[in-house]
């Protein structure tokens, strides 16, 4: 499923096609979007110009000149594909804009439920949605105030858009792990220095992608402390996580060993400055 790196990725795509040009055709090929896109609203997009083009967690806005939007959610499996009017469509294209450049964008997707839908000038298209993961009101003090009486799992309660729009499954995994938080932890229940870790994760993980440090490597030792990777279900979603660095005490256990570390550095350091 396309996350928010992989939707902005996509965005930056379509302003390169799209941005301030003119719409010459749009063509619907499945029956989905013949059904979301009605001929009476195909007409309103012909001749239209692109504005902007803005995203909001996982959805993106193609604003037009006359002041109406297109709104698009990729959902499982949907992409643009650049390319000129004149090619063949690409495989699994479900909606192909042309341009009067000659350019085209073709929403492509394989399992045919990404949504594309035109809106009236002064309509909100969006639902409603916390702060982007990547905006800088997405702080530990708003996440606090967010969680504070949600007693679900911490990683239920991230995926929850109310919460912070566009973080997906496979990123909150693995920002729980580098945040060494337990995916099963009652979200309410996080403290001050966990919720600050946890936002700097969240932040890291997205601009870091790929490779995965947990996601979907059950059985496989923890890249940190080599305990055996486990998978449980939540919310009905696959959650990869360690036992060892994110268990109940885990991060308690490590700052003692720091602890006991910076002691044995001070005694060390005073064994070597006492006269002998």
């Amino acid at each position: 499923m396309p996350e928010l790196p992989e939707v902005e990725a996509a965005a930056r795509v379509l302003r390169t096609v799209a941005l301030g040009k003119t719409i010459a055709t749009v063509e619907r090929l499945h029956r989905v979007h013949r059904r979301l896109l009605p001929p009476s609203k195909v007409r309103r997009l012909v001749g239209a110009q692109v504005v902007s083009i803005e995203r909001r967690g996982k959805h993106q806005l193609i604003r037009l000149g006359d002041g109406s939007t297109l709104h698009v959610h990729f959902r499982m499996t949907g992409d643009w594909e650049p390319g000129l009017a004149r090619d063949p469509l690409p495989p699994y294209t479900r909606v192909a804009i042309d341009f009067t450049d000659g350019a085209r964008v073709a929403l492509t997707d394989p399992r045919a439920l990404s949504t594309l839908t035109w809106h009236a000038p002064g309509v909100d298209p969006l639902p409603d949605l916390g702060p982007d993961a990547t905006d800088p009101a997405f702080t530990p003090a708003y996440l606090a105030d967010a969680l504070s009486n949600r007693r679900i799992a911490i990683k239920p309660a991230l995926l929850d858009r109310h919460v912070v729009a566009g973080l997906g499954n496979i990123y909150a995994t693995e920002a729980l792990w580098l945040a060494r938080i337990d995916p099963r932890r009652p979200a309410s229940s996080l403290e001050a220095q966990e919720l600050s870790r946890l936002v700097k994760a969240i932040r890291r993980v997205l601009d870091k992608g790929e490779p995965w440090s947990v996601y979907d490597r059950e059985g496989q030792p923890c890249p940190r402390c080599r305990t055996t990777i486990q998978r449980i279900t939540q919310a009905g979603r696959s959650t990869y996580w360690c036992p060892g660095c994110q268990g109940s005490g885990a991060v308690s256990q490590s700052s003692a060993r720091r602890a006991r570390g910076a002691r044995s550095a001070a005694s060390a350091r005073r064994s070597r400055t006492s006269p002998r």
